[in-house]
């Protein structure tokens, strides 16, 4: 009988102590703050993966221009199907890399 009182003044207690941590976080206002650092966070990561797609385009860009140089000094009758594909996929990636930075900044 003597556990359940102590028990019970216990989970009292926890509970007191949570409510109190939980009305720390709201910090009194309507969130406008925490909405505003999210949005200078989100953009603040834009130049830096806009810089790693280039990145990545330049690489790409590389190794499907070897890959059209061997086709071509192979015979291959793809070249030119190839070549047009690697290219436009080049302008794909720059535009997108454009439009997804002039859209959210």
């Amino acid at each position: 009988m003597t556990k359940k009182p102590f028990v019970t003044s216990l989970a009292l207690v926890v509970l007191l102590l949570s409510s109190q941590l939980l009305y720390a976080q709201t910090g009194g206002g309507n969130g406008t703050a925490g909405i505003q650092d999210a949005t200078t966070q989100v953009t603040s990561y834009f130049d830096p993966l806009t810089k790693l797609m280039y990145a990545i385009g330049a690489v790409l860009g590389l190794v499907g221009a070897i890959k059209v140089y061997g086709k071509w000094n192979a015979g291959d009758q793809d070249t030119q199907k190839t070549a047009v594909s690697w290219f436009g996929s080049m302008i794909f990636l720059v535009i997108v890399a454009t439009v997804v930075r002039s859209f959210f900044l």
